[in-house]
């Protein structure tokens, strides 16, 4: 028999705010966090809006500046996306009274982590010196720069296993470190994934989630180039419009979320406040295209099915879906097929909503946060709504809890995360009171 898996800690970097309190408080008031991008200057860019997280100081969680200090002395400062891990990680350990612990040494951290910051200044400052008045640059100047420590070492704290390895580090886990960087599903594929070590029996006690900041100048750029994003300059809190007529693409977002997981007896004995039981895990590929999800939502709709089977729900078990939901034309139509296909009869009673509206679309990070906005959910029985939403499409025609708000009795709420390369995720969470019969 499977193992049960309790939710004991979370914690979470958003745009919307920092750490659950600030973070719920801000999607039940419905508050946007999006608005034009104030870390550099994006007036050349054809977007020049994002969901930055704001307000945000590292040492108010890690005790010192974000920085890290190899053996030798080499000193590099830490990337965003780095320091919005250790921040939420150590938020949700707090949270789960496992600071310090020793259990940490046999546990299991399965983190995902998107690229390092792909910062046009920090290309300009590696190419520029070396540009020539011929075609091509200087190679040799650049390779001689790039023997000096600090260049080394900050291209090493920009790959995908960086966060994960000082997480690790830091807290003393000694168990499996493992990483995934599958797109905008990677963090609940981490959270499935550590959700099954602990239900076959690998280990106690799992540390997962993940973190991303895509929110710089090649970043914007680029999704900009594929006619990806939002254009609405000029309205940036409205520009994240999921499901509703008039969308024209996603918002770029970024944070963290990380959440303690734990076999449920243990974390009975210790006495812990335990935020809901993660019941079911589905993955499934559309196996179609990268940048598209299927029309007929083939893999969407697996997934979803799947996760309804691990957990041994009926479709009208679930109470809420926190939707993928990203504002584009083609994520909506195609999610909302999926969520009429997989729970058949039941679609219609089924609440969905997209906390993207108001956080924007944190890539990687997106499944864990979103997760937690699924718990925080089934602990207060309210549904956060999907804001801006004020045009229904024909085409996308479930309750999407438009603009405020809602009250609601429900025991399993399901999350949905989708991605590029035809990645698709979802997540059964099950209310912990519901699990004390």
């Amino acid at each position: 028999m499977k193992r049960r898996v309790a939710v004991t800690g979370a914690g979470v970097v958003s745009p919307v705010g920092i750490g659950l309190d600030a973070f719920w408080e801000g999607l039940i008031a419905g508050r946007s966090g999006i608005d034009t991008i104030s870390r550099y200057d994006p007036s050349g860019l054809p977007v020049r809006i994002a969901g930055e997280v704001r307000g945000f100081a590292p040492e108010r969680f890690l005790g010192s500046p974000a920085v890290y200090v190899s053996p030798n002395g080499c000193r590099t400062a830490l990337d965003l996306r780095t320091q919005y891990a250790l921040a939420a990680a150590e938020m949700c350990v707090r949270d789960a009274g496992l600071a310090g612990s020793p259990d940490w040494i046999d546990a299991t951290l399965y983190f995902c982590a998107g690229e390092g910051d792909n910062d046009i200044a920090l290309l300009s400052r590696i190419l520029t010196p070396y540009a020539c008045a011929e075609p091509g640059c200087d190679v040799a100047g650049l390779l001689t720069d790039g023997r000096a420590d600090g260049f080394a070492l900050r291209d090493q704290l920009m790959e995908p296993t960086a966060p994960a390895s000082l997480i690790a580090s830091r807290h003393g886990i000694g168990g499996e470190v493992t990483t995934c960087l599958t797109a905008c599903a990677a963090s609940a594929q981490a959270i499935g994934e550590a959700m099954r070590r602990i239900q076959e029996g690998d280990c106690d006690l799992a540390l997962t989630g993940g973190a991303h900041a895509m929110t710089a100048p090649l970043d914007v750029l680029g999704f900009a180039m594929l006619s990806a994003l939002s254009s609405r300059n000029d309205a940036p809190s409205r520009a994240s419009r999921p499901f509703d007529r008039n969308r024209d693409g996603f918002v770029l977002g970024e944070g963290a979320g990380a959440l303690v997981l734990e076999e449920w007896d243990r974390a009975r004995r210790r006495g812990a406040h335990i935020y809901g039981e993660l019941v079911g895990y589905g993955s499934a590929n559309d196996a179609y295209r990268v940048t598209d999800m299927h029309p007929e939502a083939r893999g969407a709709t697996r997934a979803i099915v799947l996760a309804l089977q691990d957990a041994g729900l009926d479709p009208r078990d679930v109470g809420y879906v926190n939707a993928h939901g990203t504002s584009t034309l083609e994520n909506d139509r195609a999610e909302t097929v999926a969520m009429r296909r997989a729970p058949g009869d039941a679609a219609p009673g089924i609440p969905v909503s997209s906390t993207k509206s108001m956080t924007g679309h944190a890539i990687a990070a997106a499944g864990a946060i979103e997760l937690i906005a699924s718990l925080l959910a089934l602990r207060d029985q309210v549904l956060p709504p999907t804001i801006n939403f004020d045009t229904p499409d024909p085409e996308c025609d479930l309750d999407y809890v438009p603009n405020r708000a809602r009250n609601h009795t429900f025991d399993v709420a399901l999350s949905n995360s989708f991605g590029f390369g035809g990645q698709n995720v979802a997540l059964a969470v099950r209310r912990a009171e519901g699990c004390w019969r």
